[in-house]
């Protein structure tokens, strides 16, 4: 009999409390090793706290995380980058003074075992560097390599950032609302971008979307937040057919979780 491969990614119970006030309750999510996920819900759902909590940003105070079977819930941020977990943010996390290629190579030098020295920078010759430049290929940004990051386009920075992903060989990937600022014809290469993302690497992808209709075209299963707690963990059609799912959306009330 073969042994069960764990989930990527297995949330119990999970909750946190901030000076008495309840920001997540109850969150259960079991994720499959290879999947694409989207997570949705009104302003105030707690779902960039469920990332930073994942992520190792915040501490539960309830619950535990389990990631490939292993407890990290109490584990650090760079311990858990190191087990092979990424993540992008709202905001941009790039080195913005540092050019297109120097921030993929720098993500690359360190997942080798490196730091994040900039002596003798950039190497044009070495295995980081053509790792970097192998991952922008992939996501069409090697006409800016030496561009510095924050002179690029949003949409551009945000291609960039997967690409510093697939440097690190995340195994596990958190997208914090990947389509944030971008221009709506840079929509369609960023989609592409992620879908080729989960494709190539087979890595597991969670991903926090506002534009609804792009995020059901993409994802496998969503699960949706309200209030602090996942009401529901399906198919984009079931969800989208689910009376309690429209009923969180009509009744959504605006907070300071986002």
């Amino acid at each position: 009999m073969s042994t069960p491969v764990p989930s990527a990614l297995k949330i119990e119970g999970l909750g946190l409390q901030i000076g008495g006030a309840t920001i997540l309750k109850d969150v259960d999510l079991d994720i499959a090793p290879g999947s694409l996920v989207g997570v949705i819900g009104p302003n105030g759902a707690g779902k960039t706290t469920l990332f930073n909590v994942i992520s190792g940003v915040a501490r539960p105070t309830a619950g535990r995380i389990l990631m490939n079977g292993d407890d990290i819930t109490r584990t650090s941020v760079p311990q858990r980058a190191r087990a092979g977990l990424g993540r992008t943010f709202q905001t941009s996390s790039l080195f913005p003074r540092l050019s297109v290629l120097e921030n993929v190579r720098l993500a690359a030098q360190v997942s080798r075992g490196g730091n994040y020295s900039l002596l003798r920078f950039p190497r044009r010759a070495d295995a980081s560097t053509e790792h970097a430049l192998e991952q922008l290929i992939k996501v069409g940004l090697t006409h800016k390599l030496d561009t510095a990051a924050g002179d690029i386009s949003h949409g551009d920075k945000r291609k960039l950032e997967i690409a510093v992903l697939l440097a690190t060989e995340a195994r596990i990937v958190l997208l914090d609302e990947p389509m944030a600022g971008v221009a709506s014809g840079d929509v369609a290469g960023l989609v592409q971008n992620i879908r080729e993302l989960q494709r190539e690497t087979g890595c597991t992808v969670l991903m926090v979307e506002h534009h609804i209709e792009v995020l059901m075209d993409l994802v496998e299963k969503v699960a949706v937040m309200y209030s602090g707690s996942i009401i529901a963990f399906d198919t984009p059609q079931q969800i989208m057919a689910n009376p309690l799912v429209q009923s969180a959306y009509l009744g959504r009330t605006e907070g300071s979780a986002a």
